[in-house]
């Protein structure tokens, strides 16, 4: 669960889930926007985000726009205020998430970077917690429920150029993707806070154990570097400009194939001609090793076990409950050990 943790005598965790209009505002005038005092709570569950209006717009920078699209695609007069969840992420990882979207854009590659604060950084404290935030404009977009094929290859091509910067540099404090992490850090978490029913323990230890060590190798020697990590179609946006991604709060490092396959998740026939078009447009951008497709069914069952544990890191929140009402229900957890076991399966088959 959420551990409490304390800032100066504050307790953050409850500062951060008992966050009001008010203490969002306060931080929004405390960086130098002046707001009408109109703040709209948007859908996130990791951190707490808000759509603010401000009163003029001129007091933003134009050399830092954080987005390189036309100004029509911008809310001219909105900003997105992101508070990010105590312990979740280090100063130094939230500065490499700012960089990444930073080299994105002069790489010019569609992207919501933060909004400088004055004296130029990019993340501010929000006192007395001492709860990191950043300021976004607001970027409109719709997230596609299906992509045609030339869409599809429009976002492989996407896909690349960011791949391609991912590539440029390191992220020394990101989370490398692997077994370990993904993996057994997290079904050691599940078995110490007693989430797994005793009846599945056997069985859901077993499986995870079994998959991490086939799959450690395949890992060994894959080539790593900057990627979204958390690539669903949710997190793809579409205007008149074209698409682009967001949410890179879970940029990790990790293989190519990890943003491919969850933007094509699916294995039957239509999803393997889907990914091939894909990749067609990815490499246009840059080459890909087909051999990292063996990765996917590993990729899948760590997901599988880290999201798991991410529901189950999150219950104290008390928008978790309400959100995820199976989770710990004998189901929830039948489900989980067969879906895992599944996993076994096809991994024992590549």
């Amino acid at each position: 669960m959420d551990a409490r943790r304390s800032f100066q005598g504050v307790d953050q965790t409850r500062y951060f889930f008992e966050l009001t209009p008010d203490r969002v505002l306060d931080a929004a005038e405390s960086a130098g926007f002046r707001c009408t005092g109109r703040a709209l709570a948007l859908n996130s569950f990791e951190n707490r985000v808000y759509d603010v209006e401000i009163e003029d717009a001129v007091d933003v920078p134009e050399a830092s726009p954080g987005f390189n699209l036309p100004q029509a695609a911008l809310y001219a007069k909105r900003r997105v205020i992101k508070f990010y969840r105590p312990g979740r992420w280090s100063r130094e990882q939230i500065l490499e998430e700012h960089a990444f979207l930073r080299e994105l854009l002069e790489a010019e590659i569609p992207a919501v970077a933060p909004l400088p604060f004055s004296g130029g950084s990019t993340l501010r404290k929000l006192e007395p917690a001492g709860i990191f935030y950043a300021v976004f404009p607001k970027v409109g977009g719709r997230a596609p429920d299906e992509l045609s094929d030339e869409q599809l290859r429009r976002v492989g091509r996407l896909l690349g150029r960011i791949h391609n910067v991912g590539a440029s540099r390191r992220a020394e404090h990101r989370v490398i993707i692997g077994p370990v992490s993904y993996g057994l850090s997290e079904l050691e978490f599940l078995l110490q806070g007693n989430f797994i029913p005793i009846e599945f323990q056997s069985r859901y230890m077993q499986a995870a154990e079994e998959i991490c060590r086939r799959v450690q190798p395949w890992f060994d020697g894959a080539p790593i570097h900057r990627i979204h990590g958390d690539c669903h179609l949710g997190n793809l946006l579409w205007n008149k400009e074209g698409p682009f991604f967001v949410d890179f709060d879970d940029m990790v490092r990790g293989p190519a194939v990890q943003d491919v396959w969850m933007l094509v998740p699916g294995r039957d026939h239509e999803a393997l001609r889907q990914r091939t078009i894909l990749l067609e447009g990815y490499r246009e951008m840059r080459d890909f090793d087909v051999s990292g497709l063996k990765l996917i069914e590993p990729l899948r069952a760590l997901r599988y076990i880290h999201y798991t544990a991410w529901v189950a890191r999150r219950w104290s929140d008390p928008a978790f409950p309400l959100a995820f009402p199976e989770f710990g229900s004998h189901q929830y957890w039948q489900d989980e050990t067969e879906d895992l076991e599944e996993q076994l399966r096809y991994v024992k088959n590549l």
